[in-house]
C-alpha cells in the first residue's frame, strides 16, 4: 500500500514510485497529483501570511484613526458673585467666564466665543436661571445668525424663572458659536446657575 506523506520537499509518495514499479498512466496520476498537493501548500502558506499582514495593517488604520480623533468638550457657567447680570440697553454676547471644562480650549472664556476647531457635527446646550421682576432672553447664534433661544417673561407672581434649549450643529472649521443676553433682559451669575456647554459629536 501507497503512502503520501509529505515531508515539506520529498514526498513517501515518490519515493515508492522510484522503488516500486506501477503502470504508466498511473505513475503519472501520481506524481501530478503530488506536486499539486505541493503548490496548494505554498499557496495556503501564502495565503495565512497575507490574511496576517491584512490584519497588522487593519489594526494600524484603526489606531492611527483612534489617535487622529479630536476630543472637544466644554461647559462654563455664567460666574458673577450671585447677583444679575443685565439688564443692558443692547443685546449682549454674554461671557461664561467659569470654566467647568474645556477639553480642546475650544471655548474662550474672556470672549465668550467658541470657535470650532474641525468641521464636525456639534451639540450646544444652554440653561439660565433669573428672577422674575424682568424679562429673561437667551439666544445662541452660529457666527451671524440665531439658531435657537430661550424665554421666560415677566412675572409679579413668579419670583423666579429657568429656561434651557439645545442644538445639533453641523460646523466647519472656524465657525463661531456664542450666547446673546437680549436688550432689557437679565438672568442671573453665579458658577452654577447659568450655563453654556457644547461637544463634537463627529468629525466630517
Amino acid at each position: 500500500m501507497m503512502s503520501g506523506k509529505d515531508d515539506g520537499n520529498t514526498t513517501d509518495l515518490e519515493n515508492h514510485l522510484e522503488t516500486q514499479g506501477c503502470f504508466p498512466d498511473m505513475c503519472d496520476l501520481l506524481r501530478e497529483f503530488g506536486a499539486v498537493r505541493e503548490k496548494l501548500r505554498v499557496m495556503e502558506t501564502r495565503m495565512e501570511d497575507s490574511e496576517t499582514r491584512l490584519m497588522d495593517t487593519e489594526t494600524q488604520i484603526l489606531e492611527l484613526k483612534n489617535k487622529e480623533k479630536k476630543t472637544v468638550v466644554f461647559s462654563a457657567a455664567t460666574g458673577g458673585g450671585n447677583k444679575p447680570i443685565g439688564p443692558f440697553n443692547t443685546d449682549t454676547t454674554l461671557i461664561y467666564r467659569t470654566l467647568i471644562t474645556n477639553i480642546g480650549a475650544a471655548y474662550s472664556p474672556s470672549t465668550g466665543v467658541f470657535v470650532a476647531p474641525v468641521a464636525g457635527v456639534y451639540y450646544f446646550t444652554i440653561f439660565f436661571h433669573a428672577g422674575g421682576e424682568h424679562e429673561a432672553k437667551l439666544t445662541l447664534n452660529k457666527n451671524n445668525d440665531l439658531v435657537v433661544m430661550t424665554h421666560d417673561h415677566r412675572s409679579t407672581s413668579d419670583g423666579a424663572d429657568n429656561g434651557g434649549n439645545a442644538v445639533f450643529l453641523q460646523l466647519v472649521q472656524g465657525d463661531q458659536v456664542y450666547v446673546r443676553l437680549i436688550a432689557k433682559t437679565h438672568v442671573w451669575g453665579s458658577d452654577v446657575h447659568t450655563t453654556f456647554s457644547g461637544f463634537l459629536v463627529t468629525e466630517m
